[in-house]
């Protein structure tokens, strides 16, 4: 049988497909060998090999184990994921990893990381209908929420977080009422944690509302800040002191203009209770 020829300077699947079957080569292990170590069938080892499939992250840690390889697949599966992700984004992670403090401003759509799966699967569904993700990118892309979350929700080291977020973050219908009816009570839970704190800008604040673009603002435990913010192409990372202290200024007038996190908190839950009431 013909074997499909895999460019590994294409892309770092790609990469990561010749790297697992040359590595199985060398230990003289067929497909199915290597798949019975793993953990996983011959099938998907094939796939992965022909990149028919993208591996995932228990898939190059499996692979790690097996074939003796240190961390060197779980360190090119990385790179794979940076690729299903907005350009610019890998780098802004970077940078929360090391943050003291987390503000996020958000128009429309619950920020990633109070996100539940559903809704998470939800919007990915919406980008995969338009064509602009494939279905491994859109896992890649629900599994990495997960991560953040623990990071900045759960972690020992987690960081403060301060969340304004529009009212139409909670009136868009992402994913049908149940789903927002389980994201809006995910949403009231998070806004209750000791080191979160939730605001709402209402509707009725109108022209007023200082911050026109969502924004993330990261204060680092030196105190210097690192603002992110996103085009519908790619994602930008701000390092500029006189603007980011213009970002400041700007959020600190919308927590101003926002609703206390008590009142947030009271408006979170009447439209859940309206979602819910009209199922």
């Amino acid at each position: 049988m013909n074997r499909k020829e895999v460019d590994p300077k294409s892309s770092p699947q790609a990469a990561f497909a010749v790297q697992l079957r040359s590595s199985r080569e060398m230990h003289g292990w067929i497909q199915d060998e290597l798949a019975e170590r793993m953990g996983y069938s011959g099938t998907h080892v094939s796939a992965v090999e022909t990149c028919r499939k993208s591996p995932s992250l228990n898939f190059a840690r499996k692979a790690d184990l097996a074939l003796g390889a240190g961390a060197t697949f779980e360190v090119m599966w990385q790179a794979i994921r940076d690729t299903v992700l907005l350009e610019g984004f890998p780098e802004y992670l970077q940078q929360e990893l090391k943050a003291a403090r987390f503000r996020t401003f958000e128009l429309g759509v619950i920020p990633g990381v109070f996100q539940t799966t559903c809704y998470a699967e939800a919007l990915a569904r919406a980008d995969m209908e338009r064509g602009a993700i494939t279905a491994d990118m859109a896992g890649e892309r629900v599994g990495l929420l997960a991560t953040r979350q623990q990071r900045l929700l759960h972690a020992r080291d987690a960081p403060l977080v301060y969340a304004v977020l529009d009212e139409s973050c909670l009136r868009r219908l992402v994913g049908g009422r149940r789903v927002m009816v389980e994201q809006l009570d995910h949403l009231a839970d998070i806004a209750t944690l000791p080191s979160v704190t939730v605001q709402l800008v209402p509707f009725s604040l109108g022209n007023l509302r200082p911050l026109l673009l969502p924004a993330i603002l990261l204060t680092m435990r030196d105190r210097t800040l690192v603002g992110y913010t996103e085009s519908a192409s790619r994602g930008y990372l701000e390092r500029e002191e006189d603007l980011l202290e213009v970002w400041e200024r700007a959020y600190d007038q919308l927590q101003a203009g926002a609703l206390s996190p008590a009142s947030s908190l009271d408006l979170i839950r009447a439209v859940r209770k309206e979602l819910h009431d009209e199922r």
